[in-house]
């Protein structure tokens, strides 16, 4: 098990927190809530290591077009990049939107 731990700058501010995916499904989950900070904090606990290289340059991706200052959490067990991106845009989405969990 390999854990990581980014941060990028942010301009906006979130007040809903979001869960999209199941880790048990094998694939992937994200946790967001809203952030004590001006930044977005990003921590990756993956089941695969030796990808840091990746997960840095698919949130380097990411977050060039986001910019809410949240708290994300990526359990994951093997997904894709794509899927990555995809449970990602679908959090932040929520978060920004009314399909937010409390």
């Amino acid at each position: 098990m390999e854990n990581m731990r980014y941060e990028y700058p942010a301009t906006r501010t979130i007040t809903k927190r979001a869960h999209v995916g199941v880790v048990g499904s094998g694939d992937l989950e994200v946790l967001l809530s809203p952030s004590q900070t001006a930044n977005t904090e990003v921590i990756v606990h993956t089941s695969v290591d030796g990808y840091g290289h990746v997960w840095k340059s698919l949130l380097d991706r990411f977050f060039q077009r986001y910019d809410s200052a949240a708290k994300i959490e990526l359990n994951d067990f093997g997904a894709t990049p794509g899927v990555v991106m995809l449970y990602l845009a679908e959090a932040v989405e929520a978060s920004e939107g009314a399909g937010a969990n409390s």
